[in-house]
């Protein structure tokens, strides 16, 4: 047996001990794709395992994340921080090894993967990336960018739309980088992919614009390390490898078979498959030394490699020195002083919030460099584009505005895979509305606690004429109900410029900044408060208010002008404007207990959405105005008015709660 056929069974056996240790996980693709993943890994990355966070690394994304012990054997092999001990704790609580890959850069885990599809559409925006920084900072003589993007998918990967979506758009950006291995099987749980998946994989990848290959022996190394260098080779268009293997290979009763998906070999069943792949060692985890030489002449490879990057590097900044400092600031994700620019504060007029952001990221533009985004095809609605920049192109690398096309899930997720990538702040944009087709990404942000930005506009009923099917409702809800996020909706151009400051400075938390298609005025009182998620923008005269009012966005403008006439009738309110619940928890209890006091039991909260979530703040005693069902199609102000969003009926609610 030579030594690669030798370091693939020790893929092989070292990820299905470890299901079999866990009595749970998917030994499929691991005996089946071992061959591919360690042609890939030996003959071709370039990375240095001492060094998980190299910047010009190679990135390995496993797309069928349902395979991770297949991701865990190949990052122990190879001398990552992933070790015997952490195989042995497959799946358990608190292990390095959960069942399928979560984020961890410092174990040379590039991204959570497992939701299928999501890994390439990731892969998708690394690989962007990996040509905008090329573009912005070498020079003749200094590629200090100059790596590839690889993932490893199955079939059900390519079932999912969202991995249709990411392909379509690389193949018109002719990401040459970018090279997917496709394990090509023909398995999935429910068996044979003739069920349900009987398409011509290649002929519509090639109708994308990508080059496609085919290895016809899916255990042949050498055959697969030429796909791959073939697919290196075109510096035009993505590539897709697709590598034909059988599910469960080496293990006689469950080879090809729909059982070898998703639960352990069985102990008898992997002495046979020893046996099968002449596999002479009985010692369960087992590393012949014989690969743990090979590998380690592989990985010192990578270090020396590493070594001379950093060198030229060093020279680059020599000579260079303004763009290595602009790198490092790329990379160290620092920001300006926003907080102390006075004309980053400074708006007048009374415009919609839409239009506030707009203007708010075109200051941006010209303080953040390393800012990119676009929008799912709705820029000129939702006001997303940095008028300063150039658009993003085959052509144009440089260009930080991005044409994602109608494909809002793949934009979300190749969002992700762009802030992955390391050296840029990326921000999407959408109708609200839409946040349904997105929220898959949305929530793999949060898991990861990636802080990418999302514009999120047309943000209630305000939409008018358009009706129920554009007008989001439980939207609000369901972005507050998903940990990690932080949602923020602003009611005027000073809370848009807090909302996108809070957004930039929050390190581990995805924010949307959710705002109105129609014209809100300018309040007296709003501005930096609004970084406290919650604060008082008009106070009772009296110590203890008679009543709190509490709104978010368009209207807050009802309870603002509803006070004037509460106290006219002899009711002292307070009101609070409160653009972000999540920030608003973050505070201290002091504060918290000095804005909303416990001692105030009579409350008011108007919201042109769904209630849900609101009982927390208005208790008992308190009410709601809000959503109870979907909207109508009609102008926006007429809209407001049928469903009770008018200053008098805040003012009856709070009179009827007051009185009660």
């Amino acid at each position: 047996m030579n030594i690669d056929q030798l370091s693939v069974n020790t893929l092989r056996f070292l990820s299905v001990e470890a299901i079999q240790k866990a009595k749970s996980g998917h030994p499929g693709l691991p005996m089946g794709a071992a061959p591919a993943a360690y042609a890939l890994w030996a003959k071709n990355m370039r990375m240095n395992p001492a060094d998980p966070k190299w910047d010009d690394r190679d990135r390995f994304v496993l797309s069928a994340g349902h395979g991770s012990a297949l991701l865990y054997s190949l990052l122990h092999l190879f001398g990552y921080n992933i070790t015997i001990d952490d195989l042995k704790n497959f799946r358990q609580l608190d292990s390095n090894t959960p069942g399928h890959p979560e984020y961890d850069i410092e174990r040379g885990i590039e991204t959570a993967s497992g939701p299928l599809g999501q890994g390439i559409a990731g892969a998708v925006g690394m690989a962007i990336a990996e040509t905008y920084l090329a573009a912005q900072f070498n020079r003749p003589g200094y590629d200090v960018v100059n790596h590839y993007t690889y993932a490893l998918c199955g079939d059900g990967c390519l079932m999912e739309g969202v991995s249709a979506e990411a392909a379509s758009l690389a193949g018109t950006l002719k990401l040459g980088k970018l090279v997917v291995l496709y394990d090509c099987n023909n398995i999935t749980i429910e068996g044979d992919t003739c069920t349900s998946f009987t398409e011509d994989v290649l002929k519509r990848f090639e109708a994308y614009g990508w080059q496609t290959i085919t290895v016809e022996d899916g255990n042949d190394v050498d055959a697969i390390d030429k796909a791959i260098k073939e697919a290196k080779a075109e510096a035009d268009k993505p590539s897709i490898i697709k590598i034909m293997t059988k599910i469960g290979y080496g293990a006689p009763n469950k080879q090809g078979k729909a059982s070898a998906h998703g639960e352990p070999l069985g102990e008898e069943e992997i002495v046979l498959a020893k046996e099968n792949l002449g596999w002479e060692y009985k010692e369960a985890f087992y590393v012949p030394e014989q690969v743990k030489e090979n590998i380690s002449d592989i990985t010192k490879a990578g270090a020396e490699t590493e070594k001379e990057w950093k060198a030229m590097f060093e020279a680059y900044a020599k000579e260079y020195p303004e763009l290595a400092e602009q790198w490092n600031n790329w990379h160290n994700g620092e920001l300006p002083d926003l907080l102390n620019n006075e004309d980053y504060w400074t708006y007048e007029g009374d415009i919609a919030t839409r239009a506030s952001s707009e203007k708010v990221l075109n200051k941006l533009s010209k303080l953040v460099p390393n800012l990119i985004g676009g929008s799912a095809d709705l820029a000129p609605s939702n006001k997303s584009v940095m008028k300063d920049r150039e658009y993003y192109s085959p052509e144009n690398r440089t260009g930080s505005n991005m044409h994602f096309g109608i494909r809002e899930f793949a934009m979300t997720v190749i969002a992700n895979g762009m802030y992955l990538h390391g050296g840029l702040r990326p921000y999407i944009a959408g109708f609200f509305v839409f946040s349904d087709y997105m929220k898959a990404g949305l929530r793999m942000s949060a898991l990861m606690g990636l802080p990418v930005i999302s514009i999120f506009t047309h943000d209630s009923i305000g939409v008018g004429e358009d009706g129920p099917t554009h007008q989001p409702i439980e939207h609000l809800a369901a972005l507050r109900s998903m940990p990690n996020y932080t949602v923020i909706r602003p009611c005027d151009s000073r809370e848009t410029a807090a909302a996108w400051y809070a957004a930039l400075s929050r390190k581990t938390s995805p924010t949307g900044i959710i705002l109105s298609r129609q014209n809100l005025p300018l309040l007296d009182g709003t501005g930096k408060e609004a970084l406290k998620g919650a604060y008082i923008l008009k106070n009772s005269k009296k110590e203890t208010p008679d009543v709190i009012l509490m709104a978010t966005g368009s209207e807050v403008e009802l309870i603002y002008k509803a006070w004037d006439i509460l106290q006219e009738k002899g009711i002292d309110a307070r009101v609070i404007s409160m653009p972000s619940w999540e920030i608003f928890e973050e505070q201290s209890d002091e504060y918290k207990e000095s804005v909303i006091p416990m001692s105030v039991r009579k409350r008011v909260a108007v919201e042109a959405a769904g209630d849900f979530g609101w009982h927390k703040y208005v208790g008992l005693d308190g009410e709601v105005i809000s959503m109870n069902g979907y909207g109508a199609s009609a102008p926006a102000g007429k809209l407001f008015e049928k469903y009770g969003f008018t200053v008098d009926n805040v003012v009856d609610t709070v009179i009827r709660v007051v009185n009660r």
